[in-house]
């Protein structure tokens, strides 16, 4: 069997302090792997820049016309992690066998990617990275990712427990993914829906070497949410079952006072009056603003936007000849060797 060709795809949001580093290692790593024969020369290094603030894609342009290994694709602004790590999947599609996602702060176990081309060697068309354990993250961090998964699973998604964004996926389950075509991409639960054959390589996970993460409380809440919400009505029915049993509660209320009102012992009840007005409000409240998440969805779908815009791609240079005119003599040599190369 032929050594595949490997594009490893990281994602980056305002990430100088971590790139640096992170490049050598990827980029020493990748050659490790082509010395051993284990993947292709043509193999690369795909950093996609999402929008960011700092000095992110200056590092990740100096780095691609310095080396063959690390190119670029740099979105006008900023998209959103999974928005970026699909624009950096579809790039990649056309110039690899497969192509692995990855973060920008190393903290996935990158020597288990050569377990990702061994079992993508069997025949597996998707190899999913899993933490065998959570030790490196809070206790409030930890129950709550569990609890996570555990929601999912109890309203019908399939997700992979304990799993990220550290997956291999060959050309083939990309072209199916890019067939999905809706606004709201969870790619946790998109990916196994795929359905090809796959395997899971653990891993630990290692501490933050720079910089900070960019996924705090607030973020991570969204993402759940958003996760549950594109995935399941489950929380429609909940609320639909919540007005059902409350409306059983209020009849059976109903008939209690008015056995009291029939033997003469009623009593002014403001507080219990006041409390149950606050309480259905705050239902009320709680189920509409449920309903106008699913339909905000829905107005999202309709739209029709592009979920990226892509400003510049250093992996499939596509520069028009009248702009080459103001481009320095190495980068224009670089941008007509990485032309060529994407002939072949």
């Amino acid at each position: 069997m032929s050594t595949p060709v490997v594009t490893l795809v990281v994602p980056c949001y305002n990430e100088e302090a971590v790139l640096p580093h992170t490049m050598k290692v990827l980029e020493h790593y990748l050659q490790e792997l082509t010395n051993d024969g284990v993947i292709s020369d043509k193999s690369r290094l795909l950093f996609v820049d999402d929008g960011s603030k700092d000095e992110t894609w200056k590092l990740i342009y100096k780095a691609s016309l310095n080396t063959d290994r690390i190119r670029g694709l740099k979105l006008a602004g900023n998209a959103g992690h999974q928005n970026a790590l699909l624009a950096g999947l579809f790039a990649a599609k056309s110039v690899s066998d497969c192509v692995i996602s990855l973060d920008a702060d190393l903290q996935d176990d990158i020597t288990v990617i050569r377990q990702f081309i061994e079992k993508f060697n069997e025949g597996n068309e998707i190899v999913y990275g899993v933490r065998r354990k959570r030790d490196t993250d809070t206790l409030f961090k930890r129950k709550t990712a569990e609890g996570f998964y555990k929601i999912m699973a109890k309203m019908g998604v399939d997700l992979v427990y304990n799993h990220a964004d550290y997956r291999l996926m060959s050309r083939r389950a990309l072209e199916e993914l890019e067939r999905f075509d809706e606004a709201n991409l969870f790619l946790r639960g998109i990916v196994p829906l795929i359905g090809f054959t796959s395997t899971y390589v653990y891993y630990d996970r290692q501490e933050r070497t720079a910089g900070e993460t960019k996924y705090p409380l607030k973020k991570m809440l969204s993402f759940a949410f958003n996760g549950i919400t594109s995935f399941s009505i489950t929380p429609i029915r909940i609320v639909l079952l919540t007005g059902c049993a409350f409306f059983f509660v209020s009849l059976f209320v109903l008939s209690y006072f008015l056995v009291l009102k029939y033997v003469g012992e009623t009593e002014i009840g403001w507080t219990s009056l006041i409390i149950s007005i606050w309480l259905i409000g705050g239902l009320q409240l709680m189920a509409i603003g449920l309903i106008g998440e699913y339909i905000g969805k829905v107005y999202q779908e309709t739209k029709r936007r592009p979920k990226y815009i892509i400003d510049m791609d250093l992996l499939n240079l596509g520069i028009p000849e009248h702009m080459k005119e103001g481009i320095p003599e190495k980068e224009t040599l670089i941008a007509n060797s990485l032309s060529e190369l994407n002939g072949n």
